[in-house]
Parts: C-alpha cells; sequence; structure tokens
C-alpha cells in the first residue's frame, strides 16, 4: 500500500459522519491498486495503530473540519506530525481527531509519512443520522478532490504537492 484514504467520524453525528460517506463512494470507484480506502468511522486508535504499524507514502484523512468557513466549504490540509502529546486526549479512544491520531502515531515512535485532511466546514454535528444538505452536496466535491490527490500522486517535491493543493482550491 502506497496510499491510504481514511474515512473518520460518527454517523450518528450528523455531518461528523461526512469522511465516512466520502470513503463509501470512493470505494467502488476504480482506484489503482496501491490505494487502500478504510472507513475507520470513530475507531481512531485503529488508524493510529495502522499507520504506526504500516506507514503509507501518503495518508489522506477524510472528516468534517471546523475552519470558520461556511457549510460545505472543502478544505484540504497539509497536517504535521505534533512535537508534543496531550495524553489526556488519547484516553477516549472513539473520538480521536486528527491531531490526535497523529499525537498517538508519534507516541508510538513511529512516522506516518505525509498527511493530508479533506475536510468539509460542517453545519450540524448534532445526534441525527444524515448529513446536512450544505454537506451532502460537498461529498462529491470531496470525492473528486480525493480522486485528484490518488492521480497526482506521486508528488516528485513539496513544490509540487504545495501546487496540487493550490490547484484544488479553483
Amino acid at each position: 500500500m502506497k496510499v491510504l484514504v481514511a474515512g473518520v467520524g460518527n454517523v450518528f453525528l450528523g455531518d461528523d459522519g461526512f469522511g465516512v460517506e466520502v470513503v463509501r463512494r470512493l470505494s467502488i470507484l476504480d482506484l489503482p491498486e496501491f490505494v487502500r480506502v478504510v472507513d475507520y468511522g470513530v475507531r481512531g486508535m485503529h488508524l493510529a495503530y495502522d499507520l504506526a504499524g504500516a506507514v503509507p507514502d501518503l495518508t489522506i484523512i477524510v472528516d468534517a473540519t471546523a475552519q470558520g468557513d461556511p457549510p460545505g466549504t472543502i478544505h484540504v490540509i497539509d497536517l504535521a506530525l505534533p512535537t508534543t502529546v496531550d495524553s489526556a486526549a488519547l484516553l477516549d479512544a472513539h473520538g480521536m481527531q486528527p491531531d490526535v491520531v497523529l499525537g498517538l502515531v508519534r507516541l508510538l515512535g513511529a512516522d506516518p509519512g505525509r498527511v493530508l485532511l479533506v475536510g468539509c466546514e460542517p453545519a450540524e454535528l448534532a445526534e441525527r443520522m444524515s448529513l446536512s444538505p450544505a454537506v451532502e452536496q460537498a461529498v462529491d466535491m470531496a470525492v473528486r478532490v480525493v480522486a485528484d490527490l490518488i492521480a497526482r500522486y506521486p508528488f516528485a517535491s513539496d513544490e509540487e504537492l504545495t501546487c496540487a493543493l493550490a490547484s484544488l482550491g479553483k
């Protein structure tokens, strides 16, 4: 495996299920053999152990992420391995955000390689089993963004990745 696409989120909390829905749609596409698409849901601990054990060259985490933009806005963020780890956050194995997952990978003594977050600005994170209309409309765009990142892989340099990320925003 060279590329891991990890959908995370809780389908019982409205737009938090965004990542799960994106990887569900990606899983029916004809992707290259070097790509593994996994629905981790709320199993952040499982994702951390997978990243620590079989380090892919590129991991794309798909999740809801609040950045202060209008609901449905897609973000592509290059995540860095945290320099410190909040051990208290590691105790909640079902509520692990990407930064906490990467913190656990660091605590395990591993380097997860390059990690990108394809996130969507949520509208509603209340108890419900469906995405809000704005986030539902953003799912297809996120599928295209992830597919485009996979099509451009491997990136020859950090500059090439930066250019690819910039072009995705247009």
